[in-house]
């Protein structure tokens, strides 16, 4: 939820630019103009949750999440995670992705070492091994 209105307020630390960007304009502005908090599963079924377990769960859920992403390259993680909120800063999909190649981590992904790992590994038909330079 974002219920700042309901108390005078709004909600201009980032929720009023993220949660457009997450879920859609029209979907967005329904729950800041209402201040309506919405559960877990609502949450999932719009986008900004990803996903839901029971309360017992939650733990092995967040270990699982943790292992599926230390499976991967540490340099993929880091240049992905850049260019996505880097890039939601653009006007344009256009210039976002005009501009990924000038982002510090991105271009740190294309001299590193995971870079040519990767399609090698792929290629060898073995797991990679991520050195994270």
């Amino acid at each position: 939820a974002l219920p700042e209105p309901r108390v005078g307020l709004a909600a201009l630390a980032g929720g009023l630019h993220r949660l457009p960007r997450a879920i859609g304009v029209k979907r967005a502005m329904g729950m800041i103009l209402t201040g309506r908090r919405v559960s877990a599963a609502e949450g999932e079924a719009l986008g900004f949750v990803n996903e839901v377990v029971p309360a017992g769960e939650l733990m092995a859920a967040a270990r699982r999440w943790a292992a599926q992403i230390a499976e991967l390259s540490p340099m993929s993680i880091r240049a992905s995670k850049e260019a996505v909120f880097k890039g939601l800063d653009e006007p344009t999909l256009e210039a976002a992705i005009r501009g990924q190649n000038r982002y510090p981590a991105v271009s740190a992904l294309f001299t590193s070492e995971d870079f040519v790992e990767g399609p090698m590994a792929f290629s060898q038909k073995r797991a990679p091994n991520w050195k994270g330079r």
